[in-house]
């Protein structure tokens, strides 16, 4: 008897495997950094991962009208929640403005009230004293930019506190463990 049904591609099952997978992460980050949060996904897909990001990028005139107020902020609170609610892992880009930035600490802290494993990830020209107040309060890890040692970090297998050039450095809180 010959079968008609093709055999399944040898590559079938590639994308399921431990190495390769699909992280939800919420990446919070000031609106100037937008282009970085492109390098980001686009650095952790080179590894083959699947990233899936639900945080708040606005379009220009959506921007405009959230400059003129045009939005409340209780809307926009609410969308937030939803949105951090929906990620597995929560990632600050620490870049020069992240530590200024009053809705950046906001959602670190929603963060935290959702049990969210928090990570924050200096971008390249990111520095110390960059890095927001909630972020130093919360994190579970900070690392610098090296694809390595941020999917470890959203993952969860390491608990790192790196300064922006990937040296380590001391947690300025003292690590709480969960178990659900």
């Amino acid at each position: 008897m010959i079968s008609l049904v093709p055999a399944p591609p040898e590559n079938l099952f590639a994308d399921m495997n431990s190495e390769n997978k699909r992280r939800h992460v919420f990446i919070s980050h000031h609106h100037a950094d937008d282009a970085e949060v492109d390098k980001l996904t686009s650095l952790l897909k080179q590894k083959g991962d699947d990233i899936r990001n639900s945080s708040i990028r606005a379009k220009p005139a959506n921007q405009r009208r959230l400059d003129e107020g045009q939005v409340k902020d209780e809307t926009i609170r609410r969308l937030l929640r939803m949105k951090i609610s929906w990620a597995q892992t929560f990632v600050v880009l620490i870049g020069k403005e992240t530590h200024s930035r009053p809705w950046v600490n906001w959602e670190i802290e929603q963060a935290e009230k959702q049990n969210k494993r928090i990570v924050g990830v200096y971008v390249r020209g990111g520095t110390q004293a960059d890095i927001p107040p909630a972020l130093e309060d919360y994190s579970n890890s900070i690392v610098a930019w090296n694809t390595d040692s941020i999917i470890a970090a959203i993952d969860g297998t390491a608990n790192e506190f790196q300064g922006p050039d990937g040296s380590s450095r001391q947690a300025t809180h003292e690590a709480v463990a969960v178990t659900c």
